[in-house]
């Protein structure tokens, strides 16, 4: 005789949500060469992994950038970086992160990666005067969701929906629905969770029994 085996059903993992359909959300998976189980952690691409750096009008310096590297941490938006400290061949800037925090103090001409972004302001033949910045646009992604991986560096390191039902592997993006907040969850029954991806969904309003 042959021995079947079910695999979970649709939604099988909550074991309760908020009222009417607060908990979940339409998405768009983005096209993948595999099938996602129902109870897979998402991630959602927030950057597409470019930035243009632009000098600010008016600027006295000449000096212009590198590469620019986006990796994890990095906010989709403007960065703002500024001139604070004059120095014949080189300089101190302060970068600011699209909401206006202080990422950190770095040096011209030479190596800066803090807050997700990775680059080199070269001096020019012109030194930068106190004031002088540019903006620092870190592309926004395709909003779409997809497997969650605490290694990647396009916004899906960060957990941020569990799949509501199965999805099969496709060429083309596909709908599907999530859990994107307040429910409580079986954890033994998720695909694709760890600490730091507990700890995102936490914060999302996810309980885990």
């Amino acid at each position: 005789m042959a021995t079947l085996t079910e695999t979970l059903n649709a939604g099988e993992f909550i074991v309760s949500e908020a009222n009417g359909t607060r908990s979940r959300e339409k998405v768009v998976i983005a096209a993948a060469a595999a099938a996602l189980p129902v109870g897979q952690v998402l991630g959602k691409i927030t950057k597409a992994g470019t930035a243009v750096a632009t000098a600010l009008a008016g600027n006295t310096g000449n000096g212009v950038f590198g590469a620019i590297t986006v990796g994890a941490g990095a906010k989709p938006g403007a960065y703002r970086l500024f001139i604070t400290s004059a120095v014949a061949n080189a300089g101190v800037f302060q970068l600011e992160d699209p909401d206006g925090v202080l990422v950190e103090i770095g040096n011209v001409a030479a190596a800066f990666n803090s807050g997700g972004i990775a680059f080199t302001l070269a001096d020019g033949a012109v030194d930068f005067a106190v004031g002088d910045g540019f903006t620092i646009a870190v592309a926004a992604g395709s909003g779409k969701y997809v497997a969650y991986s605490d290694v990647a560096t396009d916004g899906s390191e960060v957990a941020a929906a569990i799949l509501y039902a199965d999805v099969a592997d496709s060429a083309a993006d596909q709908n599907a629905t999530a859990i994107l907040r307040d429910a409580e969850v079986d954890e033994s029954l998720l695909t694709g969770l760890d600490a730091p991806g507990k700890a995102d969904l936490a914060a999302l309003g996810i309980i885990f029994r």
